[in-house]
């Protein structure tokens, strides 16, 4: 580590294990969201910028971030390359999100940059600055592990929330990625489409190409502008690039895909939902360029296989065949959009049971408008999170819906997501239909912490 050695830490001054050093880091959380680069740009200069030695995808967009990442991890990885991937929230626990070949993060790594990171950010709290926020250091720890420990060929790099002023705008990525633009964090982003869409834009950089498959006129106006401004080669979805999709089954989609260098006839993907073919061609795009002007190597074997074997933990992902209980992180109208046509399209059930909870700020009635009309019965509970949404005022939107769309036909609220999935799977159990499906979705702190008592027996570790 750039002349450091393991041992120049004193243990009697430092963390001691991974534990102390995430508590010390998710302590950080008090500092909230504080948009800017200033504190971050600080933390790189104070480490003599590990930033710049290293190749940057950076993926924005409201919905389909992670699995854009977990598809250009899976190639890159699958062609030979050595791969860091940066990604939040997490679902099991915080060394998830810095990912180095597929695995998290060494617990002595994660410590000793701790231990380096403390007293820097210690100092900035007493200056004119003030503390870095929990993101803020989380970062900078993934730019340290990156940059001064193992030396990826290239980063996948998720944005936080919005682009702009997001912490991870810090880099100079060697080509950009907008997934798309939805209802979500309107308190922090703005309230329209064109607001969201100006900030998650803010990613674009001088000369550096964008990849995007945003879809609502102003937002394609306003990425093409800014790409046009920074003068930015932009690939647009519809325009420089283009899918078909071939087939539709559960746990298999084939489609062929159309762009600005070649065509691929046939590719598969496992993943669900007709927006993971968006995701993967969108993914797929990114690599073209790559290829076109960075001379990657994609073999297109390698590449086949890649897709059909991504996989992306929370996103329309059966936990259990017997009952039945898919869970699917659906946080935004958009996202439940996507599981309502995923649930039309791929699922097969006779009954539909599911059970939700969200965080405040978001735009509840309309994500619940595009799933009610298919629900049996709905439990409204509570994720284990500081900031949540209470479940009584949820369940009163969906009663209040209810009258109107005549679904779902039982509302159950019940604040201890533990009794909630009892209850839904006693909801299935004691019903005569003789295939029902649970789902389980809204926020990702819901999501964790049902995926880690369904499959491990254990709850999530918390946090951003």
């Amino acid at each position: 580590m750039s002349g450091m050695n393991k041992n120049d830490i004193s243990p009697s001054v430092g963390f001691q294990t991974a534990e102390e050093a995430m508590a010390w880091i998710t302590g950080l959380t008090s500092f909230g969201i504080r948009p800017g680069l200033e504190r971050i740009a600080q933390l790189m200069e104070s480490f003599n910028h590990p930033e710049r030695r290293l190749k940057f995808i950076h993926v924005a967009g409201t919905n389909g971030k992670g699995s854009v990442c977990a598809y250009l991890t899976s190639v890159l990885r699958q062609s030979g390359y050595d791969v860091g991937t940066f990604t939040s929230p997490y679902l099991t626990s915080y060394s998830n999100r810095l990912q180095y070949n597929g695995q998290d993060i060494e617990d002595e790594d994660l410590v000793r940059l701790a231990n380096l990171l403390k007293p820097v950010v210690e100092d900035m709290a007493q200056s004119e600055w003030g503390s870095p926020t929990m993101f803020e250091v989380t970062t900078a720890l993934a730019l340290l592990y990156y940059g001064t420990v193992v030396y990826p060929d290239f980063v996948v790099w998720e944005t936080g929330l919005g682009g702009r002023l997001d912490v991870t705008n810090v880099v100079t990525p060697i080509v950009s990625v907008i997934t798309n633009v939805g209802h979500d964090h309107m308190d922090v982003l703005g309230p329209t489409i064109a607001d969201i869409t100006r900030e998650k834009a803010g990613i674009i950089k001088s000369g550096v190409p964008v990849v995007s498959a945003v879809s609502q006129p102003e937002a394609i106006e306003i990425v093409r502008n800014t790409a046009k401004a920074r003068q930015a080669t932009l690939y647009l979805l519809g325009d420089q690039f283009s899918y078909e999709t071939l087939a539709l089954a559960e746990n298999e989609q084939k489609f062929s895909f159309q762009g600005p260098f070649r065509a691929l006839q046939s590719l598969t993907v496992t993943m669900n939902g007709a927006h993971q073919v968006t995701n993967a061609a969108t993914a797929l795009m990114a690599l073209e360029v790559l290829r076109q002007y960075y001379a990657l190597i994609v073999d297109d074997e390698d590449l086949a296989v890649a897709l059909r074997n991504t996989a992306w933990p929370g996103r329309l992902e059966m936990v259990s065949h017997n009952p039945r209980i898919l869970i699917d992180g659906a946080h935004n109208p958009e996202g439940m959009e996507a599981l309502s046509d995923a649930l039309r399209e791929i699922y097969k059930f006779d009954q539909l049971n599911v059970m939700m909870a969200m965080m405040p700020n978001k735009n509840h009635e309309h994500s619940l408008r595009h799933i009610l009309p298919m629900v049996d019965t709905l439990v409204i509970t509570e994720p284990d999170f500081h900031k949540k949404m209470n479940a009584d005022e949820l369940a009163a939107i969906a009663n209040r819906l209810r009258s109107e769309l005549g679904r779902p036909r039982n509302v159950i609220v019940e604040p201890d997501w533990r009794r909630a999935l009892e209850l839904l799977q006693e909801a299935s159990s004691s019903s005569q239909a003789e295939h029902p499906l649970n789902v389980i979705t809204g926020t990702l702190y819901l999501i964790a912490d049902v995926r880690s008592w369904v499959l491990h027996g254990t709850k999530s570790e918390k946090g951003w």
